[in-house]
């Protein structure tokens, strides 16, 4: 992945935004590809010029969570969040959104870095389950937190209805 200055970032951004150069025509100016054209652009749109200086960053698990769950509510695709909440990579958004729906939002709160082992520092061994066996827990499990999401959200819309209509008598 190349590195690219604040200046070289700019001068795609502006060609853009005032110049009205597309995507491509504007990062082949300093080399750079489409991709992050768009990403500097949404950057630049969502921030300021403020957008084109973002650093990597340790996140909360309750920032993580916030952004998974303001993209979903909004509607926003991956790289629209990682714009409005100043992240770098949208990969990193696709990461927590699938740790989000694989293992739940407590799973985001927990430091996974570096290698686990254990007292003696041998590496700890993973369950021997069949992968078939694990794609379906796992498409089973994705589907129970859709289910229980689409019921609270039913009896939210219901309760709602229901105080609507008893403020009308």
């Amino acid at each position: 992945m190349a590195k690219y200055s604040f200046e070289q970032k700019l001068e795609v951004v502006l060609g853009v935004v005032e110049k009205g150069l597309s995507h491509v025509a504007a990062s082949k100016i300093i080399g750079a590809n489409k991709s992050d054209s768009q990403k500097w652009v949404r950057l630049y749109r969502e921030h300021g010029i403020d957008g084109l200086t973002i650093k990597h960053g340790n996140y909360s698990g309750q920032f993580k969570a916030e952004v998974i769950e303001y993209m979903h509510v909004n509607h926003l695709s991956i790289r629209e969040a990682a714009a409005k909440f100043g992240i770098p990579a949208h990969s990193t958004v696709s990461k927590w959104e699938r740790i989000y729906y694989e293992e739940g939002r407590e799973a985001l709160f927990r430091e996974k870095r570096g290698k686990t082992r254990m007292k003696d520092g041998r590496k700890p061994k993973k369950p021997n389950i069949d992968k078939k066996v694990e794609e379906d827990l796992i498409a089973e499990n994705q589907r129970l937190r859709m289910e229980n999401a689409y019921l609270k959200k039913l009896n939210t819309l219901v309760q709602e209805r229901i105080q609507r209509e008893n403020g009308k008598k």
